[in-house]
């Protein structure tokens, strides 16, 4: 096996690792961190596989966009520490 393989296994076990914590983890805010993880590791894996414009559209929207998605919505509904007004 060629070191590239063993990355591309490891890479492949780390995105169904995070594929499954995602779904696991009732913190919000650790989640969104894993899911932006899993987009990282996608766009990797887009690059593996000589795709670099479906790699880029993978950084930017996945962990780009949908995680600051993520943020925003969390903060709107008070789900992050610090947001709740107490007025």
């Amino acid at each position: 096996m060629e070191i590239s393989e063993n990355i591309q296994i490891l890479l492949l076990v780390f995105l169904i690792i995070s594929a499954l914590a995602v779904s696991f983890y009732k913190n919000l805010m650790q989640a969104i961190l894993i899911f932006m993880g899993y987009s990282t590791i996608m766009s990797i894996i887009w690059l593996f596989l000589e795709s670099p414009d479906l790699a880029i559209t993978e950084a930017a929207v996945g962990a780009g966009v949908t995680s600051v998605l993520f943020f925003l919505t969390l903060k709107k509904t008070h789900m992050l520490e610090g947001t709740r007004d107490n007025g």
